[in-house]
């Protein structure tokens, strides 16, 4: 028997009362006995059972929740916790995490890997899934959207002659009548490829949901001032069509809706602050990622098309060098680099990238393949 006292609900002042606990199938039971009143019994899943918080020093006193039958206040600790242990108790994953540090390193491991695992590979893996049942239509509204946008800001209308864009349009169509059917991430994907072309922001291409890619007159001028063919600037149309077949912007959108979804469920009231520091870095690792994807199917689609991609390659590192050349560098009196000694890689910039190293990727696409193509 236990010594303990009761607060019944019905009246501020508490009762003294003896506790037995029992042994049963799902857990101890608790029998109160009540001076002048018939034992009363109280099934293991009725008490909200008191945890201990510390193995080494037992709290004061400890409070056991009967309900709608109020509460017991235990006085003697340790004769409650040997009565537990005779009646079977076995303590729960949170009360040994509270009192055992080894069992709490474990569950906080295995709570570390499993985001990780969560991030890494089950986010991308749903939102491909995802994705699928995204309409078309969707995307093309929002690429509308996006492109009124730029063109009201950074874009501008092009100067690149009638002749020009009709020569280049023609290889880009040339290039997706080319692409074979295996090479379509979403079988019954089918978006209207458009290319348009824009001033402003710089030698620069990007692909919007739904088909568009557009392309700036400075990376047309850059391939021409490098005295590279239209062989160049085809393989970049080709990553950004791989980009549109494997949906990387919305992939990208359902990707964050998943990782808030799921940092929510798993931390629940602080995911708010972990999740939005967590989305930049996690959306930057997608993007590493659907960066290479598109590699992947630019490498693919030109060599199905018999072209080669080495001039892409050389476009890329000729676009990092004059991006290195307007970069003050460190190194007073360095001379910069030159196409046969390729600017380094930058470290702690490369990580904290959207995309991949450019110097990698511009190896992978001269030598016509890349380690992480399948």
């Amino acid at each position: 028997m236990v010594l303990a006292h009761w607060f019944d609900g019905r009246s501020s002042r508490p009762r003294a009362v003896q506790v037995r606990l029992l042994p049963a199938p799902d857990g101890p039971a608790l029998e109160l006995h009540v001076p002048g009143a018939p034992p009363r019994r109280f099934a293991h899943r009725a008490v909200a059972w008191p945890e201990a918080w510390n193995a080494r020093r037992p709290q004061p006193k400890l409070v056991a929740d009967l309900g709608d039958d109020g509460s017991l206040e235990i006085d003697d600790p340790a004769a409650w916790q040997a009565a537990l242990d005779a009646a079977g108790h076995r303590p729960g994953l949170a009360q040994r995490m509270q009192t055992r540090w080894g069992v709490f390193a474990v569950v906080l491991v295995l709570a570390v890997a499993g985001l990780f695992a969560f991030y890494r590979h089950g986010t991308p893996w749903l939102a491909a899934q995802l994705t699928r049942h995204v309409p078309l239509a969707w995307e093309v509204a929002l690429a509308q959207s996006a492109l009124a946008q730029m063109d009201a800001g950074t874009l501008k209308p092009t100067t690149l002659t009638p002749a020009r864009q009709a020569a280049l349009r023609a290889r880009f169509d040339a290039l997706l009548t080319a692409s074979p059917a295996a090479l379509q991430r979403y079988g019954s994907y089918a978006p209207h490829y458009t290319l348009a072309f824009r001033s402003g922001l710089g030698p620069n291409a990007f692909a919007l949901p739904g088909g568009t890619v557009v392309m700036t007159d400075a990376l047309v001028e850059t391939a021409r001032a490098q005295r590279l063919d239209d062989d160049a600037l085809v393989g970049v149309l080709a990553h950004e069509i791989g980009h549109v077949a494997h949906r990387h912007t919305t992939r990208m959108l359902v990707e964050q809706g998943v990782l808030q979804v799921g940092l929510g469920l798993a931390l629940g009231d602080v995911s708010g602050l972990v999740a939005t520091g967590s989305s930049l870095l996690t959306g930057l690792a997608y993007s590493r990622s659907h960066e290479r994807e598109a590699d992947c199917h630019a490498l693919a689609l030109m060599r199905h098309a018999g072209l080669p991609t080495a001039p892409m390659g050389d476009l890329l590192l000729a676009m990092l060098r004059d991006e290195d050349s307007t970069t003050p560098s460190p190194q007073a009196g360095k001379a910069p680099p030159t196409p046969e000694d390729p600017p380094q890689s930058h470290g702690l910039w490369t990580l904290l990238s959207t995309h991949p190293d450019t110097l990698e990727r511009a190896t992978a696409l001269r030598a016509g393949h890349a380690p992480y193509c399948s």
